[in-house]
């Protein structure tokens, strides 16, 4: 079996894993499946929360996905993973010492592991529309959208599914203009914030 195919079966368990727990996910994906389009066509990027970011990569890496970038935060970081062809993994951590202690990272990571996804982000191509028809359908959005209209990269996260009482996954809205595939730091600090706000 070629690496592509055990890559595409590894990403496939980890979208059901998600899928299972996220109903706003769940929603979109139902959508989508009438249509014959799915969900995992349209998935921007995939987050992972971890404790240490460059063992929970080696799953990654050795399906070809390499280093793109370190994202710095006040109290956590975040490292980028590509592979043409593929979402890009996001995955971050609390800085160790006093730094990262008002992180609700280690939290996150100490009732859930790593090895489930914290969010899927689907690319959309208007996030007012998507968010008004998602709402329609009874999903909730934490905060507001970050990022400016007409910006190169518009965001938004639903309110978090709740597992046991804590909160555990989100769905993220992105709109992406001007080929823009990166990321921005005090967006994704917003996208963070948004979430704590309403009390994750």
């Amino acid at each position: 079996m070629s690496t592509g195919r055990n890559l595409d079966d590894v990403l496939a368990r980890y979208f059901r894993d998600y899928l299972s727990r996220n109903q706003a996910a769940m929603t979109l994906k139902r959508r989508l499946d009438e249509l014959g389009i799915g969900l995992a066509p349209l998935a921007d990027h995939l987050a992972i929360r971890t404790d240490k970011i460059d063992r929970r990569a080696e799953e990654f890496l050795q399906f070809g996905y390499s280093f793109s970038e370190t994202l710095d935060y006040t109290d956590w970081y975040a490292k980028v993973y590509r592979k043409p062809g593929y979402p890009p993994l996001f995955i971050d951590q609390a800085y160790e010492g006093d730094r990262g202690k008002t992180s609700v990272i280690p939290q996150w990571v100490a009732q859930f592991g790593d090895r489930t996804l914290h969010h899927i982000a689907v690319r959309v191509e208007d996030i007012e529309v998507a968010i008004a028809r998602l709402q329609q359908a009874g999903v909730g959005f934490a905060g507001t959208i970050i990022g400016e209209k007409g910006g190169p990269l518009r965001q938004i996260f639903t309110v978090p599914e709740q597992v046991n009482g804590a909160p555990f996954s989100v769905l993220e809205l992105a709109e992406r203009h001007e080929g823009y595939l990166g990321f921005m730091p005090p967006q994704a600090d917003g996208l963070m914030r948004s979430t704590v706000l309403t009390g994750a």
